[in-house]
């Protein structure tokens, strides 16, 4: 069990709009559904009437993709504010979003950007991630992002800034399996070695899902199935974490419902089990 009491959901897929149709029509089979904040916050109509009939059916978590906390623009009270309601009006289980910056000076950028891991960052987004819990009235969940660059002057890996934020800051983590993967290619570390050190009982969510690989660098497209390598991380970190909720993104070619239930659903026998034998390559 996570630190936070947090309840495992089983295992889930994002709400998306070209199954909004099926999912009110013939309630499927899935335990949950991942919200993606921004796409609810400031509208009306039929977006909103579907989020409240789903709300009335599955439990939700929020995920965000524009808190910008490693940013160093001041917090968006408004967009907090918002968030708040959100949350409130979907008894959303959890908050989260990405350690990241995603803009400055005002200007959005619409992408996930890295952060130097040293010791200045880490006290800059902690002191963040505490103004939001206590706007949020709740702990907020950070996800590891997936990256394409690193900063030279970080003194510390992802996985050591996560664990010491974590910590410091009393926050929840959502361990994108997916992304340790890709960054791990990207950079070329050992993505056990990150599974490993992850607190596990600060871990409420995982992520999953597949990516393209361009050869010389892979991009996290959220797109097809999830590699054997990456349910084999999923597998290691659950052992360590026992079952979490756990949810699997698809957002580009999207097939339909059933096919991302289906790709889901290969998670459920992993979660909490022990790796077999020459599972972490030893």
């Amino acid at each position: 069990m996570n630190r936070f009491g947090i309840d495992d959901l089983g295992i889930g897929v994002g709400l998306r709009t070209v199954h909004f149709g099926e999912i009110l029509a013939a309630r499927p089979a899935i335990d949950w559904f991942e919200v993606l904040s921004e796409n609810f916050m400031d509208t009306g109509g039929r977006p909103l009437h579907v989020l409240d009939e789903v709300v009335q059916r599955y439990p939700v978590a929020l995920h965000g993709v524009s808190l910008s906390i490693g940013s160093t623009d001041p917090l968006d009270r408004a967009y907090l504010r918002k968030l708040r309601w959100l949350a409130r009006r979907t008894h959303a289980r959890w908050v989260s979003d990405h350690l990241c910056w995603t803009g400055v000076l005002g200007r959005n950028t619409h992408d996930l950007l890295p952060l130097p891991y040293d010791d200045a960052t880490l006290r800059h987004v902690v002191r963040r991630v505490r103004e939001v819990q206590d706007v949020l009235e709740r702990p907020l969940v950070l996800e590891n992002p997936s990256t394409y660059l690193a900063f030279a002057s970080s003194t510390m890996s992802e996985w050591e800034f996560l664990a010491r934020l974590s910590e410091q800051a009393d926050c929840g983590l959502l361990l994108d399996v997916n992304n340790v993967y890709v960054s791990a290619f990207n950079h070329g570390f050992d993505p056990r070695e990150y599974i490993d050190a992850i607190p596990a009982d600060r871990v409420v969510q995982y992520h999953l899902a597949g990516h393209t690989n361009k050869g010389t660098h892979i991009i996290d497209t959220h797109e097809g199935p999830a590699l054997d390598a990456v349910w084999e991380l999923y597998a290691r970190s659950s052992a360590r974490t026992g079952p979490v909720s756990t949810l699997f993104e698809w957002d580009s070619e999207i097939p339909p419902f059933e096919v991302v239930r289906a790709e889901a659903e290969k998670a459920r026998p992993l979660r909490g089990a022990i790796p077999a034998t020459g599972t972490d390559g030893a």
